[in-house]
């Protein structure tokens, strides 16, 4: 239950807090009462009675007393009663046998938010393994603390280069203005020069522009980035002008995945796979020039049924057709956005239980830890790595040189 703050005042008054170290013992007493009465909880889940319960006398195992634990809480230690079963059977999951610091019992709420549980489910959760009542309102409060933790993480210092940059957004829903909409969040994920994959930041967009993609690039040279040698994007609005502005140097590559499934689009289903065959040959090509051909060759056969597709792909051509000219390692991974595709569908997973979000703030919260829970799997070097890098410093000695000085 929340307390006023008049309530709070005569609390704090009677328990004699003045000073600082007045509260941290408080609040030690509190994290005291709070554990202990999830114990009993757990005891109680366990034996399949409560205590001082009249039919406790038809079941075989009982209470047996407490026996003392110090432990250290988020202000100090605490002597802790722990309750014994008369079989010795009981293990609380609280506080594990050989457990001296419970002070991560907020992390394990943020750890269950992470993982897509909702505060209600949270709070369900806690009371019916601990038989406490935690509040939706207190879990929320835990975790937004997330927020100061996801803001330091947007705004932290880069590295000076990356070898390719993805960028591509998840869809959620978000109510704005007492309107329920779509909202597209961007991740922008980074492999490094040592071939290792980051996440560089999220953002939030309501329309795309050159204006509003400038903004997020500019953002990234701010926080020390002078130098991304090939961007991997789908075709969002405004983006090649924002990179052609900021990252002068950058290659481009659009995402031919993106490209074959917007083309596929309005395809009849009786024409989908021959079509698809033939678009496969566009972008299986050996080169550049054998690509082109086929492209050519996929016109003469398709536009009398299909025009929009040929022009589309003429039209982006010099941004689709940017892997041709790479060995088949750095091709497999630039021609498409997959490497971010991780991350969407754990941020799918997180957000999946959520109808609506209320706030873009609840936004951030959900997505910066569902990408923190995902990039703990990311301990290894991309695919390839030891091929590609090679490649890299002879397509681009120059630049890399200036960075290895």
């Amino acid at each position: 239950m929340k307390l006023k703050r008049e309530e709070l005042r005569k609390l704090l008054k009677a328990k004699g807090v003045k000073t600082l170290d007045d509260v941290n013992l408080f609040m030690s007493e509190i994290s005291k009462d709070v554990v202990e009465t999830l114990l009993e909880g757990e005891l109680t889940n366990h034996l399949g009675f409560e205590k001082y319960d009249h039919d406790a006398k038809t079941f075989k195992n009982s209470r047996n007393g407490y026996s003392s634990k110090k432990v250290k809480v988020e202000n100090g230690e605490v002597d802790l009663k722990i309750p014994r079963d008369r079989e010795a059977k009981f293990e609380p999951q609280i506080v594990k046998k050989y457990q001296k610091d419970i002070s991560g019992m907020e992390d394990k709420i943020i750890a269950m938010y992470a993982r897509g549980m909702s505060t209600r489910d949270i709070q369900s959760h806690i009371e019916e393994i601990y038989n406490y009542s935690l509040s939706a309102e207190k879990v929320s409060n835990i975790t937004d603390a997330v927020l100061v933790k996801a803001k330091e993480w947007q705004f932290r210092p880069l590295e000076e280069i990356y070898a390719v940059v993805f960028i591509d957004a998840t869809f959620l829903k978000m109510r704005k203005d007492g309107v329920v909409r779509k909202v597209a969040v961007y991740n922008v994920i980074g492999i490094n020069m040592d071939g290792r994959k980051e996440c560089l930041g999220i953002w939030i967009y309501d329309s795309e522009s050159s204006k509003y993609w400038l903004t997020v690039l500019n953002e990234l040279k701010n926080r020390g980035v002078e130098d991304i040698l090939i961007f991997c994007v789908d075709n969002l609005r405004g983006i090649s002008e924002a990179i052609e502005t900021v990252y002068q140097k950058s290659e481009i590559q659009k995402c031919i995945v993106h490209q074959i499934r917007n083309s596929l689009k309005y395809v009849s289903y009786k024409d989908r796979k021959s079509l698809a065959n033939d678009l496969k040959s566009i972008y299986k090509a050996s080169s550049e020039k054998e690509g082109s051909l086929k492209l050519e060759d996929f016109a003469k056969s398709w536009d009398k049924k299909y025009p929009n597709i040929s022009d589309s792909w003429h039209r982006n051509w010099s941004e689709l057709s940017t892997f041709f000219k790479y060995p088949e390692a750095l091709r497999t991974l630039i021609y498409t956005t997959n490497t971010i595709e991780s991350v969407n569908r754990q941020i799918k997973k997180v957000t999946k239980n959520k109808a609506a979000f209320p706030t873009e703030q609840s936004v951030i919260k959900s997505v910066y830890l569902a990408i923190t829970y995902a990039s703990k799997k990311w301990t290894t070097r991309v695919r390839n790595w030891s091929r590609i890098y090679p490649q890299l410093m002879v397509f681009f000695k120059e630049r890399l040189e200036k960075f290895n000085d």
